[in-house]
């Protein structure tokens, strides 16, 4: 079955999600006023992140310690810098941030049967346990 189809719909969903995350935020005017910035670091958070996770371990065949934190850090620096956030809304953003990827796992596992988002995290689908 092909399910290569699946990686842009994960994408798209993701960068929804962290849309969202920095809009929650920063607000809705500061938001807007920096959308240009915002659009570009989430590009390079989101896609960059989610491209080289998955083509540093599979094309490239990067050790784990390389396609894992790389993406990781990225996620975890670079926004708190960009848009000088403080310590308070550092903090909402890392855990929002942290919990964005397994929700995302979450649902498209249990609602769509999709297992590849988070493979290390089983999460069985509503279709089978209608069976």
């Amino acid at each position: 079955m092909d399910t290569e189809w699946h990686f842009p719909v994960l994408i798209a969903a993701s960068l929804a999600l962290y849309l969202g995350l920095l809009r929650l935020i920063l607000g809705g005017t500061r938001f807007r006023l920096r959308l240009r910035t915002v659009l570009l670091v989430s590009l390079l958070v989101v896609v960059g992140g989610m491209m080289f996770g998955k083509y540093g371990a599979t094309a490239l065949s990067l050790p784990w310690w390389i396609y894992y934190p790389v993406p990781a850090l990225v996620t975890i620096v670079l926004a708190p810098v960009v848009f000088r956030m403080g310590l308070k809304k550092t903090l909402v953003y890392l855990v929002l941030s942290a919990a964005s990827a397994p929700l995302i796992h979450l649902f498209s596992a249990f609602f769509l049967g999709w297992h590849e988002y988070m493979p290390f995290l089983r999460v069985p689908s509503l279709g089978s346990l209608l069976e």
